[in-house]
Order: structure tokens, then sequence, then C-alpha cells
């Protein structure tokens, strides 16, 4: 089993792509190489081919990403199946994996939400999606700041509070606020919970 997410940047055509498209290279070539781990296509949609356990946290740390850039965010569609075929790049593969990723992107404009995923157990979906749609309540309204210091967090897991003040120039108590606000004791709850539970699922 893989995991494919599939998502696009809201409200891009107000910034110019300057802005954000070197900095999201940046964060996706950490789980590897274009095309074949990952792809940005039509301009402001991506496509990201990963491991099972890590498809949330992927996910959230693109999302905090683009919010530290003010007026952006993203919308994923996490699927999680098979790969049937593997061509050039992410974009031209196909397999259960592909094809739910693209649906929950569809989906996820019909809800109006931002963020699910969908497996072959659809009883999982259901409990997963309400996770993630309750996290998302927070997670939506994080502002630059509060999206910067998970973005850190996430991407610096063995980095201290006081390691992340001296890298952004202010006080540990002013990080701490920060986390607070931004809710990453929730955030890494979730990610607990998701690790946990995908074990169990089963193609």
């Amino acid at each position: 089993m893989i995991a494919i997410i599939t998502g696009d940047i809201i409200n891009s055509r107000g910034h110019e792509p300057t802005e954000w498209m070197p900095k999201l290279k940046s964060c996706l070539a950490q789980w590897g190489d274009t095309p074949g781990t990952w792809e940005i296509y039509r301009g402001d949609e991506i496509q990201v081919r990963i491991a099972v356990s890590e498809a949330l946290f992927v996910a959230i740390q693109l999302k905090a990403l683009i919010k530290t850039m003010k007026g952006l965010d993203i919308r994923m569609g996490i699927g999680i199946g098979d790969e049937s075929f593997i061509g050039t790049g992410v974009s031209e593969s196909n397999g259960s994996a592909y094809q739910r990723s693209g649906m929950t992107l569809t989906a996820l404009k019909e809800k109006k939400v931002n963020l699910m995923l969908t497996t072959a157990d659809e009883e999982y979906n259901n409990t997963m999606n309400l996770v993630l749609k309750l996290a998302s309540d927070f997670m939506d309204d994080w502002s630059p700041v509060s999206a910067e210091i998970v973005y850190l967090s996430l991407r610096n897991p063995n980095k201290s509070q006081q390691n992340l003040a001296e890298q952004l120039n202010i006080k540990q108590s002013a990080v701490s606020q920060r986390t607070k606000r931004a809710r990453l004791d929730l955030v890494q709850e979730v990610l607990a919970y998701y690790e946990t539970t995908i074990k169990t699922i089963r193609e």
C-alpha cells in the first residue's frame, strides 16, 4: 500500500508564484525527487507519493507551510491503496491510491473542507475524517506566525522551544505562546492517532 496526496493551492491566483513556489518545492524535496515522488502541475496543483505511515504528517506540514503566507491555503485529498501502474512521474501513475486521492479532492470542494482521507475501510474513513474535520476547525484559522511555528516544529522535531526562539529571533516565551495558539499539542495527538490506527487498514 501507498499513499497519494493530491492538492491544490487556494487563492493562488491572487499571489505571484515566486511567493510560494520555491518554498513549496523546497518542502517537497525533503521526501524525494520530482517527478517520481512529487509533481507540481497545472500551475498550482500538487501530487505526492508517500509511505502510508507518513501521509498525514506530510499533509499537515504542507498545510502549515502554505499558511505561513498570508491569504493562501491548500486543499488536499489523501488516498490510500495500491499502485497498479508506475509511469514516468506521479501524475502518470495509477492504482486505487491515486483514484481515491483524486475523488477525495473533488469531494472536498463539495463538502467545503480542506483535508480528507480515503481508504478501503469506510468505517475508518468516517472516523478519521471526523477527526480531521475537527482539527481543520483550528488549522484553517492558523495565522502566518502560528503556521510558521507548526511548520518549524514538524520539520525540526528535535529542536527545543529555545532553539526555535533563537532561529526566529524571538523569546522562548513567545514560541510557547505561538505553540499554544496554534494548538500544536492537538496536531501531535491527531498525528499519533493516525499513525497508530492506520496500521490496521488493509487494501
